[in-house]
């Protein structure tokens, strides 16, 4: 079968090969792989050399935003053949931690879990793979080719409910959210946004291409410009873009008791100028909570197909902007300006 792999940190080496099929195995789902999502973290490893290969291995097999048919199904697994399923990243850790014992590893503590695709064990970059049905999340068949968002859909699932679980201290219920940065993850956030009822924002520095527009369509409101010209004062903000001097900007125009949730990270580094004492009183004094939140538990994936299954079909259409073949891996790591979500064809 044929297979994409790097040595992480050089781009030259990205490669379709040919690679042995899975090993048989009656414990795990034999899954045919159909598309790969392609996201920053992917440039970051084959680029910048984020990430590792298994242990004693130089080559790591790429591939966390999977989408494939199950072609075998272990006995009492509850998956048949002819099911789409989306493969969960990450793995608990040896040990483990608490939070991983308690299947929330997602907030591993010492950092020994493993991730497919990213850190210690191969992805889903395969014509073929094995996977754990415990960490298979099944995707309405509905959804077609756009089963392979479940995964970056499940880390705004997760931030959305862990910004309501910290509303909920006080029995809050917002009304305003503002959404910064209309990439894949913004534009999940906002769609789970306006699907539970708020009064949805954007803000972007793009005017042009198919973002505004993909905005409007859900009903949400798009917005360039600065952050504190806003006319907003948003009981919820989810920051996608990962850019310093914003996630200061955005302190200045919450309200009381508003949340700030962080899911970007932002390459390189930037000094900005900023009265952190002013900005600790704001915190402090208006009861207000800035968290960081980073992938998903399986009831976080779960979540995020629920939520795209109940999307308009054709709004998900509309955000896998291009598709490549396997070898045309290394093209897919570069957006164009007209680009949301790229994705590689498997079975081509």
């Amino acid at each position: 079968m044929k297979a994409i792999t790097v040595v992480p940190g050089d781009p030259s080496s990205v490669a379709t090969t040919e690679v042995p099929d899975p090993e048989p195995d009656d414990r795990t789902l034999l899954v045919e792989g159909e598309l790969l999502g392609i996201c920053g973290t992917d440039a970051d490893i084959v680029e910048d050399g984020y990430g590792s290969p298994p242990p004693g291995e130089e080559r790591l097999l790429l591939g966390h935003e999977s989408l494939g048919v199950v072609r075998e199904a272990p006995r009492g697994s509850g998956f048949s053949p002819g099911d789409r399923v989306a493969g969960i990243v990450r793995r608990p850790d040896p040990v483990p931690c608490g939070p991983c014992g308690e299947g929330q590893w997602d907030f591993c503590l010492n950092g020994r879990y493993t991730e497919r695709g990213i850190k210690e064990l191969h992805g889903y970059g395969s014509q073929l793979w094995r996977l754990e049905p415990e960490f298979a999340i099944p995707v309405d068949p509905s959804l077609g080719d756009c089963g392979v968002l479940v995964e970056p859909a499940s880390v705004l699932a997760k931030a959305w409910e862990q910004t309501e679980r910290i509303l909920g201290r006080a029995g809050l219920r917002p009304r305003t959210a503002l959404i910064t940065g209309a990439g894949p993850i913004g534009l999940f956030g906002a769609l789970m946004g306006v699907q539970r009822g708020l009064d949805v924002h954007v803000l972007d520095r793009n005017d042009t291409g198919p973002k505004p527009d993909l905005v409007r369509r859900l009903g949400a409101t798009y917005h360039t410009g600065e952050v504190t010209e806003l006319p907003l004062r948003p009981d919820v903000v989810i920051e996608c873009t990962g850019h310093g001097p914003l996630v200061f900007g955005l302190s200045e125009i919450l309200p009381p008791a508003a949340v700030l949730c962080l899911t970007g990270i932002a390459s390189g580094s930037k000094e900005v100028s900023v009265d952190t004492d002013e900005v600790n009183k704001t915190l402090v004094l208006d009861n207000s909570v800035v968290f960081g939140t980073v992938n998903a538990a399986r009831r976080h994936y779960e979540q995020a197909a629920r939520a795209l299954a109940e999307a308009d079909r054709t709004w998900l259409e509309r955000l896998i902007t291009r598709r490549v073949p396997m070898d045309g891996y290394a093209e897919a790591l570069h957006k164009g300006p007209q680009d949301v979500k790229v994705v590689v064809d498997l079975r081509s």
